[in-house]
């Protein structure tokens, strides 16, 4: 049974639950302001202090039931596929924004998507959920910091207000709008032109395949509107056209045109590329398609505002000879400390929210940014730290936030100011769930519930619920860990050469020389935007033998699987087919074994017209995917459906030898064991994407591994595994560059490179070079300071 949540004290002042003084700001750093008489007599209402968690079974939870206490911090522990993110995100805040979406007619659902009521038996006294994830902010070329954040709308109204000389209202300085764009960039900053010869060879004819974008090759239905328009000679070589042949084929505006008995629409090449291919989401093209555009389209800087978007009037108007563009390119903590500095006249109260809204900004690390920066470009960890502000101005309390794993991307130093946040967040009277591996967040919680035993199906459990220090002697596997340090080691590994990195000035670097030793383990870390990434992804990648394993998306389709990613699901098809004597294409959900109802998906999509659409689980196959002739086939007793839903460790004991057992004994040994074969890729985070990636890659003859953040989303006991691993792919004589802040890592390295000393401009130097032990006892940096106190932690009786 869950241990009963600590009672709230309605009278209490001073410290927090959790021992901490309020950071300045909260509101508990006072005390609160007496009921009125009336108020002070307790209600039924008073009575729903906890959120009431009841027979949770979502994804491997096991019927678990749960209090959590409102309006305090609560921290979700547990190894990597625990059930956190099932009970926080898939139950708890799923069912609380479900709820919310039904009172809105049906007309406004249709706009929304369709969430599913999770396999819960009763979730009870849930508030409205607020979710700040680590989801990427949309690729869209007019959204900025400063717009998704409004700092750019106040700045705005202050320049409307403020600006010398008048202008106009503030959407004269918006570069969203006809009346303060750039009329030449249409308030995009960039101009983009297509180089004519990545469309066509002029050496060649139409009928010699002289068009050479993508989906023009000779006899295709697009090349003969071209061959057959008329315009000139198909046989006639490009580089001999008249000027007025060339601008027919190259920029004729759309025409009708007979081509046999059929009249066609005919337009220039450009046009055409420009409409069919370069009016799309990037991202939505196919890979060849993308790899064209990439190529064919070259982006300058727009020539008449410089790349600010702006209007000449709206970059006329100055306060303190600075204009709004101006302000924009600025750091944040540039910007905050310029705007300090201005009289407000009649912008007082909206500039000392400006003001409060970038020193929040910079409070939690991303001071380095600038509010021209496009949201596209920014990081997980940075966009999630960036949408975690914009609610600390909210007046809205009494609502749920949730948190996943905030840390990320954080430097330790960071990582205090990250605290200071989720405190001043739950102070405000808001409940607040984190799913968090860090002690450092850990230790800060009013109340933690941690999962497991174990991942997957031998996870899912509720291991322990309560307050800290009950935490660290309850015996589970966080328990154990939370005081457990890596010490330095007191003998590192010599190199067996170097990488040189000479004048490297990428983003904020200056012209940074850098040595990294060969054949052992290096560690390169830094403060948030210190150019860590810049220096190693900027430099490395490309070189001979060295591999990136990074945490970008894998691309693929819904169908896309880690046994299909890993090349896995040849192996057991063949196994299957050898079996049974039949063809190995059976055990393919995309090819004859496939389900006919469903495509081999498992699901039917179900458009409901003015409802949103819904997927349920396919009657035919029960959401196995395949026909009952290819489930009768069986491996040892188990049916294709069965092994693609064992766990990458239970598949490795079922399949003893062979290929299979080396890819499955792989991602058993990157801490992926608890992965469902058949689990589709798009639910995997950035640290196990990282890590399936480096799976693969272990199977190459490489020499350089290059990893970055590695121990996002592990648990304090899998990263003992991770450097367990790390110690074995350079003991087998390769070399591996780690981007890291975990301060296990740090120690854990033969050789750490140090960058700062502060982020952005304040960054790009390469402050310290040398062992662990060395940092410890002579470093004079922020990661010096941070691993010192982690050390002498350790040593402490």
């Amino acid at each position: 049974m869950p241990a009963e949540p600590p009672a709230l004290d309605r009278t209490a002042t001073g410290p927090t639950a959790a021992g901490h003084d309020s950071p300045a700001g909260g509101s508990a750093a006072s005390a609160p302001a007496a009921l009125p008489p009336a108020l002070a007599v307790p209600t039924t209402a008073d009575g729903h202090a906890v959120i009431q968690v009841r027979g949770a079974r979502e994804n491997n939870l096991r019927n678990v039931s749960v209090d959590l206490p409102k309006r305090r911090l609560t921290v979700f522990t547990g190894v990597s596929g625990s059930g956190k993110s099932s009970l926080v995100f898939g139950t708890i805040a799923a069912e609380s924004q479900r709820l919310i979406n039904e009172t809105y007619t049906a007309f406004i659902q249709s706009f929304m998507p369709s969430l599913g009521r999770p396999d819960v038996d009763g979730l009870h006294n849930l508030s409205a959920a607020i979710i700040v994830d680590q989801e990427r902010m949309t690729p869209n070329s007019r959204s900025t910091v400063g717009t998704v954040t409004d700092a750019y709308t106040m700045l705005r109204i202050i320049f409307s207000r403020l600006g010398s000389p008048y202008v106009g209202p503030s959407f004269h300085f918006s570069f969203n709008t006809p009346d303060g764009m750039c009329p030449d960039c249409e308030g995009i900053g960039e101009v983009s032109t297509i180089d004519l010869d990545e469309l066509v060879d002029r050496e060649l004819s139409l009928n010699q395949g002289a068009i050479t974008a993508p989906g023009y090759a000779v006899d295709s239905w697009q090349w003969q509107v071209y061959a057959s328009s008329g315009f000139y000679d198909p046989d006639t070589r490009l580089a001999d056209f008249t000027a007025e042949e060339w601008h027919a084929l190259m920029h004729l505006p759309a025409t009708k045109v007979k081509v046999g008995k059929s009249n066609l629409s005919y337009e220039g090449l450009v046009p055409k590329i420009q409409r069919t291919y370069l009016s799309k989401d990037r991202e939505a093209m196919q890979a060849h398609i993308r790899t064209f555009v990439d190529r064919a389209v070259v982006f300058a800087t727009c020539g008449s505002c410089g790349g600010s978007r702006l209007s000449p009037a709206a970059l006329s108007a100055r306060i303190d000879g600075r204009n709004i563009a101006d302000c924009s390119r600025m750091q944040i903590n540039d910007l905050a400390a310029f705007l300090r500095g201005i009289e407000p006249g009649d912008t007082g109260p909206l500039l000392s929210n400006l003001r409060e809204l970038l020193d929040s900004l910079v409070e939690i690390g991303l001071g380095y940014l600038s509010l021209d920066r496009p949201s596209g470009t920014l990081s997980g960890g940075e966009a999630q730290r960036v949408k975690m502000v914009r609610h600390l101005g909210s007046s809205i309390t009494d609502v749920t936030y949730v948190f996943d794993e905030p840390t990320v991307g954080l430097h330790p130093h960071d990582i205090r100011r990250m605290n200071d946040l989720l405190l001043r967040i739950r102070d405000k009277g808001n409940t607040v769930l984190v799913v968090e591996h860090k002690p450092e967040v850990i230790t800060i919680a009013d109340h933690v519930v941690d999962l497991g035993p174990g991942a997957g199906t031998a996870g899912g459990e509720i291991c322990y619920t309560g307050d800290v220090a009950g935490l660290r002697t309850s015996g589970t596997l966080t328990g154990q860990h939370l005081e457990h340090r890596i010490r330095p080691k007191e003998t590192v590994r010599e190199p067996r050469g170097r990488l040189s990195i000479t004048g490297a000035s990428r983003h904020n670097l200056r012209n940074v020389d850098v040595d990294i030793p060969l054949g052992v383990l290096t560690v390169v870390t830094g403060v948030a935007g210190s150019g860590k990434s810049s220096l190693i992804h900027g430099s490395l990648p490309g070189r001979e033998g060295v591999v990136v394993a990074d945490q970008t998306p894998i691309r693929g389709s819904r169908r896309s699987n880690p046994a299909t990613y890993t090349g896995l699901l040849t192996s057991i098809r063949n196994a299957f087919a050898k079996e049974n004597g039949v063809k190995a294409s059976l055990f393919s959900a995309n090819s004859e074994g496939a389900c006919a109802k469903c495509g081999g998906i498992g699901l039917i999509h179900t458009d409901l017209a003015m409802m949103a659409g819904v997927a349920s689980r396919c009657e035919e196959c029960e959401g196995k995917r395949f026909t009952p002739e290819v489930l009768n086939h069986r491996l040892r007793g188990r049916n294709i459906h069965e092994v693609l839903e064992m766990s990458a460790a239970e598949a490795h004991d079922f399949f003893p030898g062979g290929q299979a057992h080396k890819v499955l004994g792989r991602l058993v040994d990157v801490g992926l064991g608890y992965i469902r074969l058949g689990q589709p890729l798009t639910t995997l985070s950035g640290g196990e994407r990282q890590r399936l990636k480096l799976a693969i890659h272990m199977a190459e003859k490489a020499a350089t591994y290059v990893l970055d953040e590695p121990t996002t989303g592990l648990h304090l006991a899998d990263v003992d595994q991770l450097l367990a691993l790390m110690d074995q792919l350079v003991d087998a004589g390769n070399s591996v560059i780690v981007i890291e802040h975990h301060q296990a890592v740090m120690a854990h390295a033969d050789w750490i490179i140090d960058l700062g000393p502060g982020g952005g401009h304040d960054g790009g130097e390469v402050v310290f070079t040398g062992t662990p032990a060395d940092l410890v006892a002579h470093g004079k940096t922020l990661t010096a300071q941070h691993l010192r106190e982690y050390v002498d932690r350790h040593d402490e009786p």
